[in-house]
């Protein structure tokens, strides 16, 4: 279905929506302070949880808020000299088509990027038809003109090692360096032309607080995150493959941690460095290098690896899918204490192949008939060619294996939750007291295949249909983004040296954009500058109704009762 047509039709489901109040909560542990009081009157919990970007390249132009036009970090080459020049790779910010303003003979880089923050929009504006179409892979990006609208840019790398030595300890200098979209990474959207933005802009918005500390939980990318965002934890892949053979998934780092070459990247180990799903062997043999000291190693699970049930990605071999976790996580935690909750995600109802749930669109066989179902998909089992596989984390757990009470009452379709919404409107509010909300890829916001506007717009969609309704006096929405998505940002993580938050060999990593909608704020808008991670997250639902942590880190992180302290900016 093309993006246009999909997003008219939730808004259209949005139109019709006009909710009313209370569901039963659970009563969670009795607050101590005027802050966890309030969210003691919370009664549910929406976690909508978008894609791939870093605070300064979303949310730096906010008003009020710690924002990269003061304290851009000027990047440095792999020497650590600062460079010049933005080296480019998008095909539509090299040189040509854009004119060279900025020449760096030295390194041979011709540009028109000086090394400074710029606005993406610029050069690629929202109605740019730059986006590829739905399933095409398009590296370097779609050059003005050969593509669908929408101002799409091209992917940025966003793995667990490449982000610890773009971090540098703290330095905050080497995204470009480590990244193959290299200047890129630089980049910016104008704050202020984003649709979520101009939203809560609008006379009547709902009262909001921007928190401007707020770090990805682990270093890397989606898969990752989404595993600590319910579990807190990196998952293990006990007795993982480890003799060099095709199925052995180890990463191979070099001296300065790095287990891949890039256009400003040399790897003095060469080819010898591989970027796998898993952590680099703690015991390396068969030809590998030695794991330096202090780099993390074992069998931990890092990078994209598919889950051992369906839906995967199609063709993944089992050798190459991660076997199903048997540890705990905030699911699990909610079913023993009775409360109920779902994870909703765009497209599962169609790569589920469960035509009974609400957006299924692949007809009655014996094919697909939705035209963006992957192409030789067997019916019912119809998966969106931009459905990611990896953002489905709870898919990943032996207590939601197909077949399994659990996993049909809670894995659902994001368009259940727009349904429920509606038949709110004559019951009286039937909201979870916790929802997770995970668009389709194609309203996302990852770059590379989606568009961040359109995304946005999609964003937009979500929360006025919260808002609009009843649920909205007693309802905390939590907006959030999985990782950075390879772009830079100016704020150290807390880490060694950097106590301000907790923290361990697994991150937390960049900074992200994240604001919460709740009642009981003090006014229209506010700042929150609390230091939480993507754990404060389950820090806060475990407040709020009385559950044990899952691991040190959401034990010990700031729940986010704390933006009822933020102090209003406007």
């Amino acid at each position: 279905m093309p993006i246009g047509l999909r997003r008219t039709i939730v808004a259209a489901s949005i139109a019709a929506i006009g909710f009313a109040a209370t569901a039963c909560a659970h009563d969670g542990r009795t607050g101590d302070d005027p802050q966890h009081r309030q969210l003691d009157h919370i009664k549910h919990i929406v976690i909508i949880y978008e894609e791939n970007h870093s605070f300064d390249n979303l949310y730096g132009g906010w008003e009020k808020v710690s924002g990269p036009a003061r304290h851009f970090v000027p990047q440095v080459d792999q020497a650590g000299a600062v460079l010049s020049c933005l080296l480019q790779d998008d095909v539509n910010l090299t040189s040509p088509p854009l004119a060279t303003t900025c020449a760096d003979v030295g390194r041979t880089i011709s540009s028109a990027f000086a090394n400074q923050p710029f606005m993406i929009d610029t050069h690629i504006a929202a109605g740019d038809t730059t986006c590829p179409a739905p399933g095409v892979n398009a590296p370097n990006g779609v050059l003005k003109g050969a593509g669908l609208p929408g101002g799409c840019t091209r992917d940025l790398v966003h793995r667990y090692y490449q982000e610890q030595y773009q971090i540098d300890g703290g330095k905050m200098d080497r995204y470009v360096t480590g990244s193959d979209a290299v200047g890129l990474s630089a980049g910016q959207y104008d704050t202020r032309q984003l649709p979520v933005y101009a939203y809560l802009h609008k006379h009547g918005h709902p009262d909001y607080v921007i928190a401007d500390n707020f770090f990805q939980a682990s270093f890397g990318g989606s898969f990752l995150n989404h595993q600590w965002l319910v579990a807190a934890q990196t998952p293990e892949w006990t007795g993982a493959v480890n003799d060099g053979s095709a199925y052995d998934l180890h990463s191979v780092v070099d001296a300065n941690g790095m287990p891949n070459n890039y256009p400003l990247y040399t790897s003095p180990a060469g080819a010898m460095v591989k970027d796998q799903a898993l952590t680099a062997s703690c015991s390396p043999a068969y030809n590998r290098l030695a794991t330096p000291t202090g780099v993390a190693c074992g069998d931990y699970a890092v990078n994209t690896i598919q889950p051992e049930y369906w839906p995967y990605a199609p063709g993944t071999v089992i050798q190459k899918r991660l076997p199903a976790l048997k540890t705990p996580n905030i699911g699990d935690r909610m079913t023993a204490a009775n409360i109920d909750w779902a994870w909703y995600s765009g497209g599962w109802a169609n790569a589920e192949g469960d035509s009974a749930q609400p957006g299924f669109t692949n007809g009655t066989g014996p094919t697909c008939s939705d035209a963006n179902a992957i192409a030789g998909s067997a019916w019912p089992k119809c998966p969106d060619k931009l459905f990611q596989f990896h953002h489905q984390a709870f898919n990943y757990f032996a207590n939601y294996a197909p077949g399994t009470a659990t996993r049909s009452q809670h894995l659902r379709d994001e368009a259940e939750f727009l349904q429920v919404v509606q038949t709110s409107a004559k019951h009286g509010c039937d909201l979870k007291p916790v929802s997770f909300i995970k668009p389709l890829g194609e309203e996302n916001e990852h770059p590379g295949y989606a568009s961040e506007s359109q995304g946005s717009s999609h964003l937009v969609d979500l929360l006025q249909a919260i808002e609009g309704s009843a649920c909205a006096k007693d309802t905390m929405v939590i907006v959030t983004y999985d990782e950075f998505g390879g772009y830079a940002d100016h704020v150290p993580p807390p880490g060694p040296g950097n106590n301000k938050g907790p923290y361990d060999q697994w991150g937390p990593g960049t900074r992200i954009p994240t604001l919460v909608i709740a009642p009981g704020l003090n006014g229209r808008f506010g700042v929150d500058h609390t230091v939480h991670d993507t754990t404060s997250i389950l820090a806060t639902i475990e407040r709020r109704f009385g559950l044990a942590p899952l691991g040190t880190r959401d034990a010990n992180a700031s729940d986010l009762s704390t933006v009822f302290a933020a102090h209003p900016e406007d």
